[in-house]
């Protein structure tokens, strides 16, 4: 333990790029909680745990709506362009109500309160899934174009909670004047990114199959007359986003000890500073900063962090269409071939997924190991460059049932899957983590939200180019 909290707190080398020293005189006048390192909040690691839970929380619907793509599927079979399009559509209007909220809460920092944007945000998630849970077993007879509406609705909704939590988390997190916090939320998100495509896949696994059938197409294509497939799916479905608001529910009061802690450590401010009130605090700690002038002292780590997240956004396209090689459509009257259910689509798919989620979040938990390129900036965004060259792998595995230039799910899974999660996990929390080293103390919390604007901003633009690869 000892050890590992050594490796959090080491600091940069110094370069001819580097950090702003802790021991700026005006940077401590406006210091963001912290002063100096003897007066630094001890690390916590009951506060790392619900930093981590905030991060699980703020990407949990996210990728609620991405395991849930055989569900959606088997909604939508009724309209080919929904179907084909729906994955690209869903991460379209996230990603762009994610970015214009990211951006109007970016633009009001200096009286922003981010408990009450977490706590609001954790409140929408509630009631879109259970929204979402109730759609699994009411109004299943309105048609493909109604429910995609709908759909498209509870994604713009839960998009804006996340803009409020990722805002709120990231400038929370940095306040504290420690980089393993903001690592605590991106391993959290890495958590978030793992559970809901588990959970599905347990939930397919444990609803047992239609005997009168062993087409595996009956949880991803619906095939109409078989009710068996269509009520397993919104079985499967109900449990996953019941989870997620069990979820935001759990947060929800995890974080209530986390804001009193926060409240006693400015209140012990106050006291040192002879100021009167906890706000008198927080407006002279608290520095408002234009995003240009983040920019050009971050400008290296929002291009790292908005390219690698824009690259991301491809692989849940691609995921969504690959299926195990062990699994042959069905191509005549005869049906076909009987295969075990965890490499039938609607299992298969999700596990595709975990793969992923699971190298992303190795990622992100690597960042603590003593390697680090987070005091060379160019560095990180050389990486982020190169890191594109994985998509074109996508293209040697089984699209479609069409075959592979490859013939091992194993390639898939290990060599495209977890390794392209793996550099977006280590990648995007160095460049994360490393925003709050290259600023001044009482612009911490300014950067938090910036490169929190930066990130989504990538995955806007990745989103948008997505479409180009949907109807492969």
């Amino acid at each position: 333990m000892e050890r590992l909290k050594r490796t959090f707190q080491k600091k940069p080398k110094q370069l001819d790029y580097q950090p702003v020293s802790d021991d700026d005189v005006s940077a401590m006048e406006c210091s963001s909680l912290l002063q100096d390192d003897k007066d630094q909040v001890p690390f916590s690691w009951v506060e790392y745990g619900i930093f981590a839970l905030l991060g699980m929380a703020m990407l949990w619907a996210w990728n609620m709506f991405l395991a849930a793509a055989p569900y959606f599927e088997l909604r939508f079979q009724d309209n080919v362009w929904i179907s084909q399009n729906f994955q690209s559509a869903i991460l379209t209007i996230s990603t762009l109500t994610n970015l214009g909220a990211m951006f109007l809460l970016t633009n009001l920092q200096e009286k922003a309160s981010y408990p009450f944007r977490i706590n609001l945000a954790l409140v929408i998630n509630v009631f879109v899934f259970l929204l979402l849970t109730t759609s699994t077993s009411a109004f299943l007879d309105v048609s493909a174009e109604q429910y995609f509406v709908f759909i498209l609705t509870m994604v713009a909704c839960a998009s804006w909670g996340a803009g409020l939590i990722q805002n709120g988390a990231f400038a929370f997190a940095a306040s504290f004047g420690r980089s393993e916090y903001i690592q605590a939320v991106m391993a959290g998100q890495g958590v978030a990114g793992v559970l809901p495509p588990l959970a599905q896949i347990f939930s397919v696994l444990a609803v047992p199959a239609s005997d009168a059938s062993h087409d595996p197409d009956q949880e991803v294509s619906g095939d109409e007359g078989d009710e068996a497939g269509g009520s397993s799916g919104s079985t499967s479905a109900l449990i996953y986003f019941l989870t997620a608001v069990a979820v935001s529910l759990f947060t929800l009061v995890a974080f209530v000890p986390l804001v009193r802690r926060h409240i006693r450590v400015v209140e012990s401010r106050a006291i040192a500073a002879s100021i009167g009130s906890i706000d008198s605090v927080e407006l002279r700690r608290r520095r408002a900063v234009s995003p240009l002038t983040l920019l050009r002292k971050l400008h290296w780590l929002a291009a790292a962090v908005a390219i690698c997240f824009s690259a991301s956004m491809f692989f849940p396209v691609f995921t969504s269409k690959i299926f195990s090689l062990r699994y042959m459509p069905r191509d005549d009257g005869d049906g076909a071939t009987t295969v075990p259910r965890l490499f039938q689509p609607a299992a298969f798919i999700p596990l595709a997924f975990f793969v992923w989620n699971l190298g992303d979040l190795s990622g992100r938990m690597a960042t603590v190991l003593p390697f680090s390129l987070r005091s060379r900036p160019p560095l990180l965004l050389a990486v982020s460059v190169a890191r594109l060259a994985w998509l074109p792998m996508y293209l040697l595995c089984n699209i479609r049932g069409r075959g592979a230039a490859v013939p091992s799910d194993l390639f898939y899974l290990v060599v495209v899957q977890f390794l392209f999660g793996l550099t977006n996990g280590w990648l995007g929390s160095s460049c994360m983590m490393a925003g709050a080293e290259w600023v001044d103390d009482g612009e911490r919390e300014a950067a938090g939200g910036f490169m929190g604007l930066c990130l989504v901003a990538g995955l806007s633009l990745g989103s948008m180019l997505s479409f180009s690869v949907a109807k492969i």
